[in-house]
C-alpha cells in the first residue's frame, strides 16, 4: 500500500485554496485568543484546576468506550477535498462518538496545558519564556484541530483519485482485498489489503468508530468503486450500493 500523501506541494489550481484559507483563518481566529487567554492565566495557587483535570480525563476514557449505533450513509456531493485536488464524490461524516471523543480530547489537551502554564512562576527569566512557548503549543494544537476539521470533507470520502480518511489517503489501484477490521472484539473499520505491500507496516484501516457510516456499507461501497472509480467523476448524483445484509443494531 503506496504511504499516505502527507507533504506533498499542493497545486495552485487545485481548487482547495478557498478551503485552505477559510481553514487557517479560523484556526487562527480560534488559537490567537487562545493564546492571550492562556498568558493571563493566574498561578497554581489562584487556581487550582485539579479535579476538573481529573473529570476531563475521566470524560475522555469514557468516551472512548461509547459505541453508539452507527447508521448513516455515504452522501453525493459535487465538491469533495480528494486526495490532491476538489472532485466529485461521497463522503461519510463524523459519528457522534468521534464527536465526543474530538472534544473530550480537545477539553482534556486544553485543561493539561492550563495545569501546567500554571505551575510556571511568573518571575525567574527560565519561566517567562516557558510560559509564552507552553501556551503557543497548546493553541497551535487546538488550532491545527480546528483546521482539519474545516479543511476536509467528512471524515471519510470516496472520489475518483481514492480514498481519504482523515488527512491520509490511499489510491485505488494497490487495493486488493477490503475486509472489516477486528479489535478486541469488535468490528472497527475497514480493512484495506494491498496488492503489492511496498513497506513493513499492517494494512491500513478506514472508517470505524469515528465514522458515522457502518463497516457493511463501507466494505460494499469501496469494493463495488475500487475497480471503476471513473463512476464517481460523472458530475452526476451517485448512489453507493447497499451491503446484501442490513448492518445490525448497535
Amino acid at each position: 500500500m503506496p504511504l499516505p500523501s502527507l507533504g506533498r506541494l499542493p497545486s495552485p489550481g487545485d481548487g482547495l485554496w478557498t478551503r485552505r484559507l477559510l481553514a487557517v483563518s479560523t484556526a487562527a481566529a480560534v488559537a490567537v485568543p487562545l493564546v492571550n487567554g492562556l498568558l493571563r492565566l493566574p498561578s497554581r495557587h489562584q487556581l487550582d484546576l485539579s479535579c476538573f483535570v481529573w473529570l476531563l480525563l475521566g470524560g475522555r476514557w469514557l468516551s472512548q468506550r461509547w459505541w453508539p449505533r452507527r447508521d448513516g450513509r455515504l452522501m453525493w456531493r459535487s465538491r469533495v477535498a480528494g486526495r490532491h485536488s476538489v472532485e466529485p464524490g461521497l463522503v461519510a461524516r463524523r459519528s457522534l462518538a468521534g464527536w465526543a471523543d474530538l472534544v473530550a480530547n480537545t477539553a482534556a489537551t486544553a485543561a493539561i496545558g492550563v495545569g501546567l502554564i500554571g505551575t510556571f512562576p511568573e518571575v525567574p527569566r527560565w519561566a517567562a519564556l516557558l510560559r509564552p512557548l507552553l501556551a503557543v503549543g497548546v493553541a497551535a494544537w487546538i488550532g491545527r484541530v480546528v483546521y482539519e476539521e474545516i479543511r476536509f470533507t467528512g471524515r471519510l470520502a470516496l472520489t475518483t483519485s481514492g480514498i481519504r480518511h482523515g488527512r491520509r489517503t490511499y489510491g485505488w489501484t494497490n487495493i486488493d482485498m477490503v475486509t472489516p477490521h477486528r479489535s478486541d472484539g469488535r468490528v472497527d473499520g475497514v480493512r484495506l489489503r494491498p496488492a503489492k505491500w511496498v513497506s513493513l507496516e499492517p494494512a491500513p484501516v478506514v472508517g470505524g468508530r469515528d465514522t458515522a457510516v457502518p463497516e457493511e456499507r463501507l466494505v460494499a461501497a469501496i469494493e463495488h468503486f475500487r475497480s471503476r472509480p471513473e463512476v464517481l467523476a460523472v458530475g452526476l448524483p451517485v448512489t453507493p450500493p447497499e451491503p446484501a445484509v442490513a448492518p445490525a443494531d448497535g
